[in-house]
């Protein structure tokens, strides 16, 4: 149990005694009832099984942060991170700023936060390792980075940059509340450390003395409906009708006539003139999984094609070398996503949340699938055609599962570019044209058949058609919210000349398609392929990209991309203060490995090939 000091200042100590039944957004504080099995268990801190005495020990606490007050010295990060030990370039807890107006009548309004231990925290419904608990002591959502495996999706659903993914360990950690102090009556150490009084906590929606407001929204903070999030704020100085924000996403917030704030395009952060940016593009972290999603679609479009002339006795049984190939893209396009995993060892961890996390559900259905086609293999090689159907069944299966849950888990409200119908069309679209076109240009190693040709031409139009109709109607749809302006304004600045080239192909390769669908010729489909998937990476790529997440505002330095961009060019990252690390823990060094082997014996060689892969 954590030790108190004997003369422990009374503002660090929890000051709750009445509180109220139901929170703002009608959800009950009480976390679980009288009677309920959770009560009077110890939390085991620091292997300690005694339990608290607080008083309100199973009611939803949560952050109060007067904005008024905040004088950014950043008291707050320096003693969480001290208690935590946390890495100079994470932080639990960060204070970021947004500003309006101009000398003189310049203002800055600070913003002090950390994890909010939401009524509804998507982090925790997402992760597919199952690496949160939300506990019915306090309300605390606590997450155990010895479980998790380092994918980085509860990173892209909070809206409040909370989980903290550790590039060089390639694990997640965050705030814990300090439970350990709210154990014997303590505020969370980065309250007791604020020098301004700007932070308070305790039980939700309980305001503390002198204090006038308690309003669940202020300039910069993503809405509140995703997770309704326990933080409260007070804010009574007037601002600027627009604040900007000092980092580098093109973000600003507009006043609106009701008072309250939106995000909205700020189009003055950058240059408007277009440029190819493939060096960002091609450097991009989540290259992965652009590699994974065009693999596996393309693979199904292609077994689909498979099944599909078989049953209705078009084409001989599948034949072995294209089963082969599928299985090997297929398996390709795992191994590309299991090594962007800060912990590629601990994969079978994704199967761990099926209840609730589509990430463990599109890993399922694409095992499944992988399964499935390996059984086709060992049908076709064995000749066991009694078991094929079976073996179609488990592949169509867990086909269905897997593309339906690859396009769910990208349906986030958090990130407005991806959470739109036309994420579906992309994929699905990619599986009709990418994938037919790989099962013709596979088939017609042995020579096809040209009405073949034909109905692939056709399917893969509609998959094109598809795709664009879904393109248009995403143009529109990302006017609605300001992170959408923001996501379309780099699409067609910074990565403006290859959208171009992106959409000129898809026009280049409908027309593509119509000649081979009335003139089947080999050269035809070998140009009309490789045009698609150019086309289709390009887009997948830029998917991943320029995608701008409901973030809170960066300082000038810290949480700052463009500054990250700057400080690994240039080599201020290796200077720990500046707090920026590039991604280091998902590449494998292959010289390192075997240098390992020719100097060291066997024994201490396997110690640190597995450093080397644990990214050690």
């Amino acid at each position: 149990m954590f030790k108190t000091r004997k003369n422990e200042p009374q503002y660090a100590k929890l000051w709750d005694k009445e509180t109220k039944k139901n929170n703002v957004y009608g959800d009950s504080i009480e976390t679980v009832t009288k009677d309920d099995i959770r009560r009077e268990v110890s939390l085991n801190i620091n292997g300690d099984g005694e339990i608290g005495d607080n008083p309100n020990r199973y009611k939803q606490h949560g952050f109060y942060f007067n904005a008024d007050n905040c004088i950014g010295c950043h008291a707050c990060e320096s003693a969480c991170s001290e208690k935590n030990d946390v890495p100079s370039h994470l932080a639990f807890r960060s204070v970021g700023f947004v500003e309006g107006g101009s000398f003189p009548n310049y203002q800055r309004l600070n913003i002090s936060m950390a994890c909010n231990h939401c009524d509804d925290p998507v982090c925790l419904k997402g992760c597919p390792t199952r690496a949160y608990t939300k506990f019915a002591e306090y309300g605390a959502v606590l997450q155990d980075p010895d479980i998790c495996f380092g994918c980085g999706y509860c990173t892209w659903v909070c809206p409040y940059n909370a989980p903290q993914l550790d590039p060089v360990e390639g694990v997640v950690s965050k705030c814990n509340m300090c439970v350990d102090r709210l154990e014997v009556g303590l505020k969370p150490v980065c309250v007791a450390a604020c020098l301004g009084n700007a932070l308070d906590f305790g039980v939700i929606d309980n305001v503390p003395e002198n204090r006038e407001q308690a309003k669940t929204n202020i300039p910069g903070f993503p809405t509140t409906d995703i997770t309704h999030p326990n933080i409260r704020f007070q804010q009574t100085k007037d601002t600027q009708r627009d604040m900007t924000r000092p980092d580098g996403m093109p973000i600003k917030y507009h006043k609106t006539d009701e008072g309250e704030f939106r995000s909205m395009l700020d189009n003055k952060k950058h240059s408007h003139q277009k440029h190819w940016g493939l060096d960002k593009l091609f450097a991009s972290h989540e290259n992965a999984h652009a590699i994974f999603t065009i693999c596996a679609q393309a693979v199904m479009g292609a077994t689909m094609w498979v099944m599909a002339l078989d049953l209705l006795g078009l084409v001989e049984r599948p034949s072995i070398f294209v089963l082969s190939v599928l299985l090997v893209l297929l398996g390709h396009g795992l191994f590309t996503l299991n090594m962007h995993l800060g912990k590629p060892q601990f994969f079978y961890r994704g199967f761990y949340n099926l209840r609730h996390s589509p990430v463990s559900r599109e890993i399922a259905g694409v095992s499944l699938f992988f399964m499935g086609l390996m059984a086709m293999l060992v049908v076709q090689i064995l000749s066991l055609d009694f078991l094929l159907p079976m073996a179609y069944g488990v592949a169509f299966f867990g086909l269905v599962l897997g593309s339906y849950y690859m396009m769910k888990l990208y349906l986030i409200p958090a990130r407005a570019f991806w959470n739109h119908w036309q994420t579906g069309t992309a994929f699905y679209g990619t599986m009709l044209s990418l994938g037919g076109l790989l099962f013709a240009v596979l088939l017609s190693v042995f020579g096809a058949n040209p009405k073949v040709l034909s109905f692939v031409a056709v399917v893969a139009v509609v998959g094109l058609v598809l795709e664009s109709i879904g393109l248009v109607a995403h143009k529109k749809a990302n006017q609605k919210t300001g992170e959408g302006q923001a996501a379309d304004f780099e699409q067609t600045t910074t990565f403006g000349k290859t959208e171009r080239l992106r959409y000129t192909l898809l026009g280049v390769n409908v027309l593509l398609m119509f000649a081979l669908m009335f003139n089947p010729n080999l050269w035809l489909l070998g140009i009309g392929f490789l045009s698609v998937l150019t086309s289709v990476y390009l887009g997948r790529i830029l998917f991943y990209a320029v995608v701008i997440p409901t973030t809170m505002p960066g300082a000038f330095f810290w949480k700052n991309d463009q500054f990250k961009a700057h400080a690994i060019e240039s080599g201020l990252s290796d200077m720990p203060q500046m707090g920026v690390m590039p991604q280091r823990h998902h590449k494998f060094d292959v010289k390192a490995l075997i240098e390992v082997i020719k100097q060291t014996t066997l024994k201490d060689a396997f110690a640190q090939i597995k450093s080397i892969v644990n990214g050690g």
